[in-house]
């Protein structure tokens, strides 16, 4: 098995038009460590200073919360972080589609079957939803709605928001991996499996160099519940493997924010974002 090791920096800098009084702020951007990824450091830095109270939310992301109460034009928000992370183990046997019919599954997991604001519900998925339970099995549902959804979307950064929904999305034919994610989330849960939204980074290297820093960018896949859960990405229409690193999980993008909050006074003039990954090992 092949693991990899990141150092990650993700830092955003708000730019106000005028001063500030105060402001009120929430950050998703420690990765979560699971069975296939391991922090090893992990530290939120924001500037100016303040205490920060970390706690881990309802989806089992962590999250940094923290008040400014003196007046500030600028408010930059740092994330450090250095994770082993490795490929997924190959997929358990299959379970057959009557076990989506389990009562107990479908209470446990109805918020993820469950349309949101981003993944609505949508007739017109019903004929997409109907082939992927006649071709295929289930353990082969996640692998063919990515690929599905790959084909429906071209990757045009800049034509979506991060309010658009999956069906805005699949209409104009066109956005970015928040939109793949959106637009799978709703195919997976109208054929009645459990989805979530995964949202991290992802090396944009097949073979990163070892030492070298590259920009990067916050990513989103998407995991689906097929006897096992199992993470897939739409933008690339395939599973993931080492190179992805998972910050936080949720319904859609609504869940998962890196940063959110509310400020007193005028409008952001700019935000500027930049991440910075290194392969360490």
């Amino acid at each position: 098995m092949t693991t990899s090791r990141y150092r990650i920096e993700h830092r955003s800098v708000y730019r106000y038009a005028n001063v500030v009084p105060s402001s009120f702020n929430e950050v998703r951007l420690t990765p979560m460590t699971t069975p296939h990824q391991l922090v090893l450091d992990a530290r939120v830095e924001v500037e100016p200073g303040a205490p920060l109270q970390r706690y881990v939310d309802y989806w089992g992301s962590v999250v940094h919360a923290f008040d400014l109460h003196k007046p500030h034009g600028q408010l930059t928000i740092a994330g450090y972080s250095v994770v082993e992370a490795g490929p997924p183990p190959p997929p358990a046997a299959d379970v057959g589609w009557e076990a989506l019919d389990d009562a107990r599954l479908r209470d446990r997991y109805l918020e993820l079957l469950t349309p949101t604001v981003q993944v609505p519900a949508d007739p017109r998925l019903a004929g997409p939803a109907g082939d992927l339970r006649r071709s295929c099995a289930l353990k082969a549902a996640g692998a063919a709605a990515v690929a599905w959804v790959h084909e429906q979307l071209r990757y045009v950064p800049g034509t979506t928001g991060v309010h658009t929904s999956a069906v805005e999305a699949w209409e104009g034919g066109e956005g970015v991996c928040q939109d793949f994610a959106h637009l799978a989330l709703a195919l997976l849960r109208t054929v009645g499996m459990p989805a979530r939204y995964c949202s991290g980074y992802v090396h944009p290297d097949r073979d990163p160099a070892v030492g070298a820093t590259v920009a990067g960018q916050s990513h989103a896949w998407v995991e689906v519940w097929d006897g096992e859960w199992r993470q897939f990405d739409p933008s690339a229409g395939a599973p993931i493997d080492e190179r992805y690193v998972l910050v936080a999980k949720g319904r859609d993008y609504a869940d998962v924010p890196p940063l959110k909050g509310i400020f007193h006074g005028g409008p952001t003039s700019r935000l500027d974002v930049t991440v910075q990954l290194t392969r360490l090992m």
